[in-house]
């Protein structure tokens, strides 16, 4: 697969939706995380991400114009130990606590499915990365109904093991705008991983665009160390 400007990538899609990018940094150094959300509705757009513990959660802007916070209210970054978790939903809370008893990312997501958002039914999207000793690997997951179908739940999960400096991967919710939405399609999309954390993070949010874009959360982990620095930029301040 050949790889994708990341800028020119995001530039072309007025509504990936949400979207996370794994991969290692440019000068070899980091592990590199990525996790953005856009939204079409008042409800949706009316939200912010904040700090909790070694992660985020989502959180209304404006709690007075909050309709459901069903799907749009969660953790999206958690740490277990040496693994850091990334979802686009409550999933993240499932994957944390079914692999800190011993389950796999793989086996955690059986127990999941697509959001019951019809008739979207938007893909669950999850990634997890793995830094210890010097070593680097991740997943992506995308659980979703079979081309809108919701009596089937197609599951896909993708591994990396020792990803190449400035090379990551990016999987997101739809494939575009439209009514029902069209979900991702096929494998997680190679794309370059440039700059240290702050072009990095200025590059992803300025091609993102700028009436559906909400929030996003950036995060470099050093891989010998296991140190980590992380941005967070919100829309709503």
């Amino acid at each position: 697969m050949k790889s994708v400007s990341l800028n020119e990538y995001l530039s072309s899609n007025s509504y990936p939706g949400r979207g996370i990018v794994i991969g290692r940094s440019e000068d070899g150094r980091s592990a590199v995380t990525a996790y953005f959300i856009m939204g079409r509705s008042v409800n949706s757009r009316n939200r912010i991400f904040v700090t909790e513990g070694d992660g985020i959660r989502t959180e209304a802007f404006d709690p007075s114009k909050m309709v459901d916070p069903s799907l749009i209210i969660y953790r999206p970054v958690r740490v277990l130990g040496n693994k850091t978790i990334v979802t686009n939903g409550d999933q993240t809370d499932t994957i944390y606590e079914l692999m800190d008893k011993q389950q796999t990312f793989e086996q955690s997501l059986r127990t999941r499915e697509f959001e019951p958002d019809a008739p979207n039914y938007t893909p669950r999207i999850s990634g997890i990365m793995h830094v210890e000793e010097g070593k680097f690997n991740f997943a992506l997951s995308i659980l979703k109904s079979n081309d809108g179908d919701p009596s089937s739940c197609n599951r896909f999960t993708f591994a990396y093991n020792g990803p190449a400096k400035g090379e990551g991967r990016i999987i997101h919710t739809y494939m575009g705008d439209g009514n029902p939405l069209p979900s991702f399609s096929g494998e997680p999309v190679k794309t370059e991983i440039k700059g240290n954390i702050d072009e990095f993070t200025d590059n992803v949010w300025n091609s993102l665009n700028e009436d559906n874009k909400v929030s996003l959360f950036v995060r470099f982990i050093d891989i010998e160390t296991g140190k980590t620095e992380t941005r967070i930029v919100n829309k709503n301040k």
